[in-house]
């Protein structure tokens, strides 16, 4: 089954504080710019890092199209930006 990616751009902030850094923001991040990559979406989709979001208890925290999300890992990225970038309407 393929899956339906986005075809409007979209943002994905990432918190770079050394709080979610340690945490696994840092694998995180590089894991983002694979699938990016992989999917052909590097021109759709803006990644950036932030110094802190002032969340340091949630962390890892990372923001998709105005979505929070917290406490997310390595084994949950892919999933999570494959429903979160997925086309309105092809959500799995």
């Amino acid at each position: 089954m393929t899956k339906q990616i986005l075809i409007q751009s979209s943002e994905i902030q990432i918190c770079l504080g050394s709080s979610c850094f340690s945490r696994g923001n840092r694998e995180v991040v590089q894991l983002i710019r694979d699938y990016l990559k992989k999917n052909h979406l590097d021109d759709k989709v803006m990644l950036r890092g932030a110094r802190c979001m002032d969340r340091c208890s949630d962390g890892p925290f990372l923001i998709i199209n105005g979505k929070t999300f917290v406490q997310i890992g390595v084994q949950d990225i892919e999933k999570l930006l494959e429903k979160e970038l997925a086309e309105p309407g092809k959500r799995p």
